[in-house]
């Protein structure tokens, strides 16, 4: 699979979760060791994922759109996103992310509001 290819398939998975507000699912996509970097202090292994989408509201979803990829090695992606999470009772808010993807799961996430 191309870096792109390998960065869709784990963001779809995310995405798909996240939308579905499945906080085990989304961390599911994350390795066990993954850094995570959402808007709040940041966490390390699947379960502070789940603690901080388990955090977020109801009807939460995510729109992406993959920015740049690049293959760092074998079965090692970096990538660097656009996402408008939107909300039901607030604007939506776009962040830019970068992840890294090693043998198809997040081991690197994080978030950054645009200047």
């Amino acid at each position: 699979m191309t870096a792109d290819e390998v960065l869709r398939d784990v963001m779809d998975r995310w995405k798909d979760a996240v939308d579905a507000h499945e906080p085990e699912r989304v961390a599911a996509n994350f390795t066990e060791d993954a850094i995570f970097q959402g808007l709040r202090p940041y966490g390390v292994g699947r379960a502070a994922v789940a603690e901080y989408y388990a955090s977020q509201p109801l009807g939460l979803t995510a729109e992406y759109r993959v920015l740049e990829t690049r293959d760092l090695a074998d079965d090692l992606v970096l990538g660097y996103l656009e996402v408008d999470f939107s909300f039901v009772d607030r604007p939506t808010l776009r962040v830019h992310l970068g992840v890294v993807v090693r043998n198809g799961l997040i081991t690197h996430y994080q978030v950054a509001k645009p200047a």
